[in-house]
């Protein structure tokens, strides 16, 4: 009866487990397919413009694509971070230990992409200018998209992110613009 039990407990578990994984994953397949449309739509859009557009045309696009290709490369190195985690945790010879460590990074990393995401949102809502979030433990590295370098906006972006959390964080703030 014992035996029973242990193994339905686990089957549980497991179950749960993978549940978990899947829906904390399970947005970020979503964004990278709508940013590779988005990307796909805004190259068909740059080869359909006339020549008269074409230099207002240049300079947005380059704006737009040096935060996507940013936010690209972020992504592909979370893929890959993601994907050796979940082959940590279905590794039949991982301990229990490694497999929770692989499980709560994992979250973190859903969580850290959930914070960049608000950040990104609450600089475009006070402040009207796109931008690329990225953060890593304690440092957080912003790339606004504006032609000029405003030590005031910048100085008032660190303070409205810094207030969104409640330890000191290292802010730097890039501005990038042609």
């Amino acid at each position: 009866m014992i035996n029973k039990q242990n193994l339905w407990f686990l089957t549980l578990f497991s179950l749960i487990l993978v549940l978990s994984v899947y829906y904390i994953t399970m947005p970020n397949d979503l964004l990278i397919a709508s940013n590779s449309t988005t990307l796909e739509e805004g190259n068909k859009t740059t080869e359909e413009n006339t020549d008269s557009d074409e230099a207002d045309t240049i300079s947005d696009v380059s704006e737009a694509d040096s935060l996507t290709a940013l936010r690209v490369n972020l992504d592909e190195e979370r893929d890959k971070e993601k994907t050796e985690l979940k082959a940590t945790m279905t590794k039949e010879e991982a301990t229990v230990e490694e497999k929770n460590n692989a499980y709560e990074q994992l979250k973190n990393l859903a969580v850290v992409e959930g914070e960049e995401e608000k950040l990104e949102k609450l600089i475009k809502d006070n402040y009207k200018i796109n931008s690329f979030v990225k953060i890593d433990n304690e440092t957080i590295t912003i790339v606004a998209a504006k032609k000029d370098h405003d030590v005031t906006l910048a100085n008032n972006i660190m303070r409205t992110v810094q207030g969104e959390f409640d330890t000191k964080k290292t802010i730097t703030v890039k501005f990038e613009g042609n």
